[in-house]
């Protein structure tokens, strides 16, 4: 599925659906083995200048690795961001120098997983790691020692 993104900003149209972030290629490598569900929606759009936009939506739970205890435990994804429409790499460029919002080039039809995955990619944490009092660290293999 590849929807007209013009047709649906200019009619404020939308598309909805799921997916195993797993199946995610960029995003399959930071995720630890377990449920991984995102329910994403992406709006046809405008922005305060009626430039042509997509909101993108995306909820659900990834199960993550603890950079602290290499534990994994479940991280809630609540995100929405919003992207600019290009129609040429022109456009994108001169888009790109005069405004902070991201912009992607719509010269054709997009596929609407690869939009949801910068947006996951975006929503997750550099360093993933429980909260401070629920997390117990590796112990130290260097200061571990057996007695004899």
């Amino acid at each position: 599925m590849r929807p007209d993104v013009w047709k649906l900003a200019r009619e404020r149209g939308s598309v909805e659906g799921n997916i195993d972030a797993h199946r995610l290629t960029r995003v399959a490598d930071v995720l630890a083995q377990g449920p991984a569900e995102i329910s994403w929606r992406i709006a046809g759009a405008a922005d305060g200048e009626g430039r042509a936009a997509l909101d993108i939506e995306l909820t659900g739970e990834v199960t993550l690795r603890c950079q602290r205890c290499l534990g994994s435990f479940a991280w809630p994804v609540r995100h929405h961001g919003t992207v600019l429409l290009a129609a040429s790499e022109s456009e994108l460029a001169a888009l790109d120098a005069r405004i902070e919002a991201e912009v992607v080039l719509a010269a054709g039809p997009l596929d609407p997983l690869e939009l949801v995955e910068d947006e996951l990619i975006l929503a997750l944490p550099f360093a993933p790691r429980h909260p401070a009092d629920t997390c117990s660290p590796p112990a130290d293999p260097m200061t571990t020692h057996r007695r004899t």
